[in-house]
């Protein structure tokens, strides 16, 4: 049966990296920095307007596609699919997908191109909806899935939370039909959701429902918003059922995962679900030390670490588990 695999990976951050002393003096909101790096596990990000770097998730998302690209060998003009995950697109229409696909092709071809708008499960539904899309069409000889993030770039100067955490990035893959006989490529996915909580966290303003208006950026009420507080154990209890409902539409067990990848929210959370798991954490990488919490983006950026510091090999099985607001939540595994 056809699948898609992976053949090439790339990342981007925008700027040279700032820590968190240098993020305090830039911004001169207070936060606390213990807690940030030896609980959440932040010691330093990259955000592209405290840098004066005048790019945007566009930016982002084509920088880290044309480094997947290169990685993978290929003519970026046998590309006929760019996804790109992200809830902080270049405009509200048209989508940021379209962008990518104009930088780098320059031209009109049968490709298609769209925006998934899953929050921090951005990449992972991309992921899944690509290969699967890989595998079936005949026409689709390689496909770009790019995660990207610019939530910097909604947040206000007040936020010590937002500024502390949010981060600048993207990662990017390749995808290609495998043959046959190939053992590698995607083997499946899982996705969830519960819309009841769509009114945790989230970007309000700006759409349909609640447009700009004078009297809202009076208000400063706009960007970023934490309208409720979200459960500090939220993933803890969420992430290894997850886990072990995809191994079971995959037919696999935990013994048969050779690394998985979480949404890099938190690294006392992963640690707790890797205990859960009953996985040593040699299995698992974490990089929200280097980049911050880069959202969609986070997961691809993992992975691309994972690769280059030799912790995942050809014919490993590997599992993608992400979630974000909303309740938006994706899983994939698949044999690398």
């Amino acid at each position: 049966m056809a699948k898609a695999k992976i053949i090439g990976t790339g990342i981007y951050v925008p700027g040279t990296p700032i820590t968190n002393k240098e993020l305090w003096k830039l911004t001169g909101v207070e936060f606390d920095e213990e807690k940030l790096e030896q609980g959440i596990g932040i010691k330093q990000r990259h955000m592209a307007k405290l840098r004066g770097i005048k790019e945007t998730v566009a930016d982002f998302a084509t920088n880290a596609a044309q480094a997947a690209i290169a990685d993978a060998g290929i003519d970026p003009l046998d590309v006929n699919l760019f996804i790109v995950g992200s809830d902080t697109p270049e405009y509200i229409s048209p989508g940021t997908a379209i962008l990518v696909q104009g930088r780098i092709q320059g031209k009109q071809m049968l490709t298609g191109c769209f925006d998934l708008s899953c929050s921090c499960a951005g990449f992972a539904t991309s992921f899944d909806v690509g290969a699967r899309m890989a595998a079936t069409d005949p026409l689709i000889k390689y496909a770009v899935i790019i995660g990207a993030y610019n939530m910097p770039a909604f947040i206000r100067d007040d936020d010590a939370f937002g500024l502390a955490i949010f981060a600048d990035g993207a990662g990017a893959v390749v995808l290609q039909k495998t043959e046959d006989n190939d053992s590698s490529g995607y083997i499946g996915g899982q996705l969830m959701s519960d819309g009841t909580q769509w009114d945790f966290i989230g970007i309000y303003t700006g759409g349909a429902k609640k447009p700009f208006t004078q009297e809202i950026l009076d208000k400063k009420d706009y960007g970023l918003q934490n309208l409720k507080p979200l459960p500090g154990d939220r993933n803890i209890k969420l992430w290894p059922p997850l886990t072990q409902q995809v191994l079971r539409k995959c037919q696999l067990t935990i013994a048969d995962i050779d690394h998985i990848i979480f949404t890099q929210i938190n690294k006392s959370v992963i640690i707790k679900v890797m205990e859960i798991l009953g996985l040593p954490m040699g299995k698992t990488t974490m990089v929200m030390d280097k980049y911050g919490y880069t959202g969609s983006g986070c997961i691809p950026m993992t992975f691309h670490h994972a690769l280059r510091d030799g912790k995942i090999q050809k014919g490993d099985t590997v599992i993608f588990i992400a979630s974000g607001s909303g309740l938006f939540v994706g899983s994939n595994v698949f044999n690398y």
